[in-house]
Formats: structure tokens, sequence, C-alpha cells
């Protein structure tokens, strides 16, 4: 494996990281807004329970990212720096804001409602602007000077159908993801109540993520038919896909002789690969084009010791960061002292 594809591997790793946290995390927030007036039920603190340890370790993959970006792709940094300037800078302010009120919101209960309307609002619009990167990387909507300076033709952008299809299908993703998280976070918890709320709720869902990632592949024609035609020489990833999918979406109706009826933790272990399968597939599919048809990884790579340094780096940084990890998930996920506790 040349460089660029191993750094290019190690990127996407946690981009993927960053995309099923993070849509667990927005989500939950989301559905805490949902369920906040709601009487009868924990839904809502029970969503608020995952949310208060987890923003933190999340936001440790987006900065990763950020590094790996700028460390091992710096001319692929200056591209999306320069087509990504408004909505990065969008992100940026709206987690700097959601950041400051779940900071305080624990120092005083003064803040806890607005705290759910800020996770929650931010819950839809971060992952959105997020998502805006995938069909700029796709051929069609940058337009590249003389001297090599990339802009975005942001007109032509708004105007795509396959910007609102990417949009759909990660919001879409991110309340299913969320859902399905928190239906296994309220089973460990013993809250079989609120299990099959959202149980409930990602059965619903689980079918518009498969209808909406159809309609997000077949909407990038016409500007970028050649993914199309590379994702279809990738079926046996998304054909694996989608009997993940089938599986974890059918641990959710296998009945139990005590108890509510589903597996989620089974259920969320086969989402988590459908989309892992699906997210190797896409991604061998782009390869060789960070942004089509202007800039390959080859083209972006870091020179040969500056890319071993930070190989290095993040060699050390894992090791460093992998029982923090471990101790995060025996502490707030797995320890029914704290997911059991009730809010007096």
């Amino acid at each position: 494996m040349d460089n660029a594809t191993l750094a290019i591997s190690i990127l996407w790793a946690f981009i993927f990281a960053y995309a099923i946290l993070g849509s667990v995390d927005f989500g939950a927030g989301f559905w805490a807004l949902m369920f906040d007036r709601r009487s009868g039920t924990r839904a809502a603190q029970i969503a608020n329970r995952y949310l208060s340890p987890s923003w933190e370790v999340t936001n440790v993959f987006l900065v990763l990212i950020a590094v790996a970006l700028v460390g091992f792709f710096p001319r692929a940094a200056f591209w999306f720096g320069s087509l990504l300037l408004l909505p990065v800078s969008l992100v940026l302010l709206l987690l700097a804001i959601r950041s400051s009120f779940m900071v305080y919101s624990y120092s005083t209960k003064r803040f806890s409602r607005p705290l759910r309307w800020v996770s929650g609002l931010t819950g839809v619009l971060i992952p959105g602007l997020l998502l805006s990167v995938l069909p700029i990387s796709l051929g069609g909507f940058v337009e590249v000077s003389e001297n090599g300076h990339p802009a975005l033709l942001f007109g032509k952008l708004l105007t795509s159908s396959t910007e609102y299809a990417h949009l759909a299908f990660g919001i879409s993703s991110e309340l299913f993801l969320a859902a399905l998280f928190l239906s296994d976070y309220a089973h460990e918890a013993e809250e079989t109540s609120t299990y099959l709320i959202y149980r409930k709720i990602a059965i619903l869902i689980g079918p518009l993520t498969l209808l909406t990632a159809v309609l997000a592949t077949y909407s990038m024609a016409p500007e970028a038919s050649w993914i199309v035609d590379r994702i279809g020489e990738q079926w046996p990833w998304f054909l694996a896909s989608i009997v993940s999918f089938a599986i974890g979406y059918g641990a959710l109706w296998i009945k139990r002789k005590q108890g509510a009826p589903g597996r989620p933790r089974v259920a969320v272990t086969f989402v988590i690969g459908q989309y892992f399968l699906a997210s190797v597939g896409y991604g061998m599919a782009h390869l060789p084009y960070i942004v089509y048809p202007d800039l390959t990884v080859g083209d972006a790579i870091t020179n040969d010791a500056a890319f071993r340094s930070l190989l290095v780096s993040y060699a050390i940084g894992v090791a460093v960061l992998a029982p923090g990890f471990y101790l995060f998930w025996r502490l707030f996920l797995k320890d029914k002292r704290y997911i059991s506790h009730r809010d007096h």
C-alpha cells in the first residue's frame, strides 16, 4: 500500500468514526428536544443522559480529521478551505454555541431547556452543512481558474437535486442511528417503555434511510455520472451492506420469551456494519479522486518525511487515546449505575 492510499484510509476511518458518533450525538439532541415536554416517558432524560459525556468524545474525532487532512493532504486542505469556507465557518460557530451551552447547562439548571433547543437545532443543521462536501467532491460544482485556484459554483450547487438528496440521506441516517442507539441505551438501563419508543422510531425510519441512499446515489447524474458507474462496479460491498442492514433491522423484531421484543445490541452492531461496508464501497469507487477531476490523492499527498512523522504521531496518539475510549465506554455506556440514574 502506497503512502497516498494509506493516508486516505486513515482519514476515511476518522471520517467514518465521526459520522457514526456525530450522527448519534446530534440525533440524540434532536430526540431530547422532541420529547422534552412529553409526560409519562423518560425518552428525553435518556437522550440527555447519553449527551452529557459523549459530545466531548465526538469532537475529538473532528479534531483528528482536521489534523489528518492538513497534515497528510495539505493541498486538499487548501482546496476545501476555499470551497467550504461558508459551511465550515457556520459549523464551527454552531459547535461553539452548542459546546458553551453543554458546559454551562450542567452547572445550573437554568440553562437545561435552552440546551435542549440548541442540541436539537444543531442536530439538524450541522450534519446538513457537513454533508455539503460530498456533492462538491463529485465534480460539476467547482471551477478552477488559470492560476489553479478553485471556486465553488454556489448557485449551481443550491439548485442541484443531489445536494438535497444528500441532505435528506444525512438527516434520515442521523435520526435512525440515534434512535437505534438510544433504544439499546434504554434497554441497557432497563427502561422498557423508553426502549419501545425508540425501537418504534427506528423501525419507522430504517427503510427511509435506504430509500434516501438510493435517491442520493442516482441524483448524482448528470454532474457525476462517473461515480454512479463506479458504484455499480463495487456492487459486492453494497450487497453486503444491504444484507447487514437486513440482519440489523430484523433483529428489532426478534421475539423473546421474556421482556420486550428485539435485540437492540445486535441491531446496532449490524447497522453500523452496514454503513461501514457501504462507506468502503463508496470510498473505493471515489478513488483516486478527492475532488473530481482536478485533485487526486496522489497530487495532494505530503512529502515522505512529513508522512512518516505524522504516521508515528498518530500511532502514539491512538495508543494514548484507546484506553481513554475504553474507560469512557465502561463508565458511561456500560455502567448501569450511571445510565439508570434518575434525576431528582
